[in-house]
C-alpha cells in the first residue's frame, strides 16, 4: 500500500483525495506505463503496487467511465484495500463495494449494478459470472492483486478470459513482487491473464531506492533432542519397511525414509498404471502408498514442529482408524508396533521442542535489547500455531492470525476478526502476531523489526511474500529457524536456490522486457494464426447442413469410430428415425413422443449407443442426419447448474459458449436442469463406483428423487475405463447401469472428460429449447419417502442387496417383518435370491450384535 500523509509532495490528479498519497516517481511511471495496456507491474513488496493500480484506476473511471474491479486472493487482504479505496477515491464510500461470499448472491447482484468499483475475492466473481448475475461489459479496469496465482484452474483464469471476451473497453493491470520462479512461468501468468506488457522496478532502481531499507536474513539451526530423534527413526523404520513392499512390487528402487515428493508422484503414476490393467498389486500398492504419504506427515511434525503436534496428528489417525468407513491403511498404520512406540514415547515426552526456546530469545532480543515494536512468526501448522501463541503469551502479549476455516482443535477467524486483529497490531496494542499463511500476502503490516519464519517453506514466492513484512519503513531482520538434519534443510535450501534464481530471473525481466513481450506477442499472433488455419482445415471436405455455420477445429476434431461406451449395455437403443445411417442411436429419442403409461419416460429415452463425442461434435456440423442444429442467431438457452458443481469445471465452461446462459442455484433435485423435463445428475467414475463397494445408495435415491420429478431423467457417468478403474465384476456394474435404465427410467450415458459432458449438456439443452421450445423450469423437492419407498429402503440394506432384489423379497413375503424372519430355503424361492446372498440375509439377521468386530477399537 502507498505510503499516506501530508509529508513532502503529494499525488494532484482527478479522483485522487488531495494531500493523502505521498508522491512518488516510480508509481506515478508505472501508472502510465499501466494505462497504455494490459501490464503485468512487478515490485518489490511493499513499495505501494496498490497506488499504481489506484492511480490507473481513477484515470479510466474519470476519462472512460464505466466501473472498475480489484480481485485479491484473500478476504482481510480485499477489506484492506477497500478501506483505502475508500480514502484515497473521490468515489462516495457506498459506490465502492466489497464482494465476498458473507455477501448474498442477491445482495451482490443488486450492489454490481450501482457500484463505481468492486473490490472482491476471485471465487466469489468466479461464481456469479457463471450464475449469470453480474456483467463485465462494462468494467474498464481490472487489477489481479499477488497475480502470481494465475496457474492451474485457479479463478483468475477464468475471470480473465471472460473479461476479454466480455468488456467493451477492458484493460488489465497485474501486480505481484513475485510473479514466478522462472521466466516461463512469468510468461504463463501472462499469457493466462491477456497481458502483453511488462513494467519490473526493483530496489536498485534509483527512485525506488530511497524507499527500501536493508532486510538481513538470518538462519539457527536448532539440534533434535535425543527422545524426538526416536520417535522419529521409529516412524521412519515403518515408512522404510511399506517402501520395501512397494519395492518388492517394482515401483520403486528406493526404501529410504527420506524419499522426496516427486519420487511418491512417480511411485503414484506406477501403482495407478497396475490399476487400469485390474491386477491386485496396484491395489496393495496404493494402500501401502497411502499408509507412506501419512507417516511422512508424521515425520514431519515430530522433527520440524513439535512433539505436541505430532500427538495431535496421530490422535487424529487413531479417530479415522476407528471409523466405520476406515481403510485397511488407516488401521495398518497406527497399529504397527514401532508408530505404537513412536506415540507412547512422545505421550511421555513433556520438554518442549528447541525451537520454541528459541523462538523467544530471538523474540526477546528483539522486543527488549532492540527495542522493537513489533514481531511476526510465520508457521505452516494451524496446530503450531495454537501452541506457539500460548507459550509465548507467557512471556509477550502475543495473538494468533488464522484462516476462516475451523480445523480439529482450533476455531478459525471470521473477516471481522482477522480485519480487528491486524488494526490492533497496527497499532502496537500487542506485541507479537503468529500467523499461518494467510498473512503471507499483501497485508499491510508495516514496521515489523522481525519476521521469524518457524520452519522454511519450499517455494521462492512464498519466502520472498513473508520476508516482505519486514524491511518496510525501516531496516528489518529475518530469521529461519531450521532444525539440523531434518526437511527443514531440504526446503531451506531449495528456497534459496528458487529465491536467487527468481530474483535474477526479475532482472533479467527488467533489462530483457521488450523480448518478453515481442515473445507474448508473437505467441498471441501464433494462436491466432494457429485458429485461422484450423478453420480452413475444419470446413475441408465437410458438408454442411443447410442453415448452419461452419465448424470450427473443434468441432470436427472428434473420430468418426468410438469405442463402445460400457454405460451402453443392458438397456434398449433408439432405431427407426432415431438412429444415425450406421445404425447406432442418436439423440432423437428425444422427441415430443408421448411417454410410456405409469412411467413418465419416453420408451427410447435409455441410451446414445453413439459417443458422446461424436454425438456432439456432428450435432454442430449438421453431418448427421436428423439432429439438431445450434440455437439461431440470437437466440440462447439456458442451464441450471447446481452450486455445489462449481468444482468441476463444467459450468464455467457452458459460461463461456456462445448461445449459452447459465444460473447457479442449488438444486433440491439434480446436478443440471436443461428444461421443464430434463435433469442430469452427474456422477464421476469413481463417484459411480462408490455406490457399488462402499454401500452408498445416495445415487439410487437420487435418480429416484430425479424421476418422480422430471419426465426425462439423465445420468452422466463421467470418465474413461469404467470396467477396468477398480476390481469390481463387469455384471455388478452392468446391473447397476441396468438398474438405473429399467427401474428408475433414467438414460444413462457416458462421457469421457468434463468437456465432453459440457458438450453433451449443451446439445440436450439446444434440441430442449431451440428445437422443441421447451422452457426451463427448475422443480421439486426432495420428498419424504413413500411407505413402501421406506419398506425398500430397509430391506435393500440388508447385506446390502440392492432396491431390485428388496422389491423381489417384499413382493414374495408382503412385509418386511416376513422377510427378516424367512428361513434360508423361503428366501431361495425368491426370483434373484441365490444361495449367497440368502445366507447373507440370515448372517445379517440372526446373528449376535458385536461391536467389536465393527471396526471400532
Amino acid at each position: 500500500m502507498a505510503t499516506t500523509g501530508t509529508e513532502g509532495e503529494t499525488v494532484d490528479r482527478p479522483l485522487i483525495s488531495p494531500d493523502l498519497l505521498e508522491r512518488r516517481e516510480y508509481q506515478t511511471t508505472l501508472a502510465d506505463a499501466a494505462l497504455d495496456g494490459h501490464t503485468l507491474v512487478c515490485l518489490p513488496t511493499g513499495l505501494g503496487k496498490t497506488a499504481v493500480s489506484l492511480l490507473v484506476t481513477a484515470h479510466r473511471l474519470r476519462e472512460v467511465g464505466g466501473k472498475a474491479l480489484l480481485l485479491a486472493p484473500t478476504k482481510p487482504l480485499v477489506a484492506q484495500h477497500a478501506e483505502f479505496y475508500r480514502e484515497a477515491l473521490e468515489v462516495p464510500d457506498e459506490q465502492i463495494v466489497v464482494f465476498t461470499g458473507e455477501v448474498s448472491p442477491d445482495d451482490r447482484a443488486a450492489l454490481w449494478t450501482d457500484a463505481r468499483v468492486a473490490l472482491a475475492t476471485p471465487q466469489v466473481v468466479e461464481n456469479d459470472l457463471v450464475g449469470n448475475r453480474i456483467s463485465l461489459s462494462d468494467v474498464t479496469h481490472c487489477t489481479f492483486d499477488e497475480c502470481h496465482r494465475a496457474t492451474g484452474a485457479y479463478a483468475y483464469n477464468y475471470i480473465a478470459d471472460r473479461y476479454h471476451a466480455d468488456a467493451t473497453d477492458p484493460l488489465v493491470t497485474g501486480m505481484s513482487a513475485s510473479p514466478g520462479d522462472d521466466e516461463e512461468a512469468i510468461l504463463q501468468v501472462c499469457q493466462n491473464l491477456g497481458i502483453e506488457d511488462v513494467e519490473v522496478m526493483t530496489e536498485s532502481d534509483s527512485d525506488v531506492a530511497e524507499y527500501t531499507h536493508e532486510t538481513s536474513v538470518e538462519w539457527e539451526r536448532v539440534e533434535l533432542p535425543e527422545t524426538v530423534t526416536e520417535v522419529r527413526d521409529a516412524v521412519q523404520t515403518v515408512i522404510t519397511d511399506r517402501l520395501a513392499q512397494l519395492k518388492q512390487l517394482g515401483v520403486t528402487g528406493t526404501t529410504q525414509p527420506d524419499i522426496s515428493e516427486r519420487e511418491i508422484q512417480k511411485i503414484q503414476r506406477k501403482v495407478q498404471e497396475l490399476m487400469n490393467a485390474d491386477q491386485s498389486e496396484g491395489y496393495e500398492g496404493m494402500s501401502l502408498l497411502a499408509e507412506v504419504r501419512k507417516l511422512r506427515t508424521a515425520v514431519t511434525y515430530v522433527e520440524t514442529q513439535s512433539v505436541e503436534s505430532f500427538r495431535r496428528y496421530m490422535d487424529r489417525q487413531k479417530e479415522a482408524a476407528r471409523s466405520s468407513g476406515a481403510s485397511k491403511a488407516d488401521q495398518r498404520m497406527v497399529s504397527d508396533p514401532n508408530v505404537r512406540t513412536a506415540v507412547r514415547k512422545a505421550e511421555g515426552y513433556d520438554d518442549l521442542h528447541p525451537k520454541y526456546r528459541r523462538a523467544r530469545m530471538l523474540i526477546a532480543e528483539t522486543l527488549g535489547i532492540n527495542d522493537g515494536e513489533r514481531v511476526i512468526v510465520f508457521t505452516e501448522s494451524r496446530d503450531t500455531a495454537e501452541a506457539l501463541t500460548e507459550f509465548l503469551g507467557e512471556h509477550f502479549s502475543v495473538e494468533r492470525f488464522v484462516g476462516q476455516s475451523d480445523t480439529d482443535g482450533s476455531d478459525g477467524m471470521t473477516q471481522a476478526q482477522q480485519r480487528e486483529t491486524l488494526e490492533r497490531f497496527r497499532a502496537a496494542e500487542f506485541e507479537v502476531l503468529v500467523s499461518t499463511s494467510v498473512a503471507e500476502e499483501g497485508l499491510d503490516v508495516p514496521d515489523v523489526d522481525l519476521v521469524l519464519f518457524y520452519e522454511p517453506v519450499p517455494t521462492a514466492i512464498r519466502s520472498i511474500q513473508r520476508k516482505g513484512r519486514t524491511g518496510r519503513q525501516t531496516d528489518g531482520r529475518v530469521v529461519v529457524l531450521i532444525a539440523e538434519d531434518t526437511r527443514d534443510e531440504a526446503y531451506f535450501w531449495k528456497a534459496r536456490q528458487d529465491e536467487k534464481q527468481m530474483r535474477e530471473e526479475l532482472r533479467t525481466l527488467k533489462e530483457f522486457a521488450g523480448d518478453i513481450e515481442s515473445r507474448l506477442v508473437e505467441q498471441a499472433s501464433l494462436g491466432e494464426a494457429g485458429s485461422d488455419a484450423g478453420d480452413e482445415s475444419a470446413t475441408e471436405g465437410v458438408d454442411t447442413a443447410p442453415g448452419t455455420t461452419d465448424t470450427t477445429p473443434a468441432e470436427t476434431d472428434a473420430p468418426s469410430t468410438a469405442p463402445e461406451s460400457p454405460a451402453a449395455e443392458g438397456q434398449s437403443v433408439a432405431d427407426g428415425d432415431g438412429s444415425t445411417p450406421d445404425g447406432q442411436a442418436d439423440l432423437t429419442s428425444f422427441t415430443e413422443d408421448p411417454p410410456t403409461e405409469g412411467t413418465g419416460q419416453h420408451p427410447e429415452a435409455r441410451t446414445a449407443g453413439q459417443s458422446e463425442t461424436e454425438t456432439a461434435a456432428d450435432t454442430r456440423t449438421g453431418a448427421t442426419a436428423g439432429v439438431v442444429a445450434e440455437a439461431g442467431e440470437g437466440e440462447t438457452v439456458e442451464i441450471v447448474a447446481d452450486q455445489r458443481e462449481l468444482d468441476s469445471t463444467i459450468a464455467r465452461d457452458l459460461s463461456t459458449r456462445a448461445g449459452i446462459e447459465t444460473r447457479l442455484e442449488t438444486l433440491a433435485v439434480g446436478d443440471y436442469v436443461l428444461s421443464d423435463r430434463v435433469v442430469v445428475e452427474r456422477k464421476t467414475v469413481p463417484d459411480f463406483l462408490d455406490t457399488l463397494t462402499g454401500g452408498d445408495r445416495s445415487l439410487f435415491e437420487q435418480v429416484g428423487d430425479a424421476s418422480r420429478h422430471y419426465a426425462r431423467p439423465v445420468v452422466v457417468v463421467e470418465g474413461e475405463n469404467l470396467s477396468g478403474e477398480r476390481n469390481i465384476h463387469p455384471k455388478a456394474i452392468h446391473g447397476a447401469l441396468g438398474s438405473l435404465a429399467v427401474d428408475f427410467g433414467a438414460s444413462v450415458m457416458q462421457t469421457e472428460d468434463e468437456t465432453e459432458t459440457a458438450d453433451l449438456l449443451e446439445v440436450i439443452a439446444e434440441r430442449e429449447q431451440a428445437e422443441a421450445d421447451r422452457e426451463v423450469s427448475v422443480h421439486g423437492e426432495k420428498q419424504s419417502r413413500t411407505l413402501a419407498e421406506q419398506q425398500e429402503y430397509v430391506v435393500a440394506a440388508i447385506a446390502e442387496v440392492g432396491p431390485v432384489t428388496a422389491r423381489s423379497l417384499l413382493t414374495e413375503f408382503d412385509s418386511v417383518e416376513n422377510v427378516m424372519t424367512a428361513t434360508k430355503e423361503k428366501l431361495l424361492t425368491t426370483e434373484g435370491v441365490g444361495q449367497v446372498t440368502a445366507r447373507r440375509i440370515r448372517e445379517v439377521v440372526a446373528s449376535s450384535y458385536r461391536p467389536e468386530e465393527s471396526g471400532g477399537q
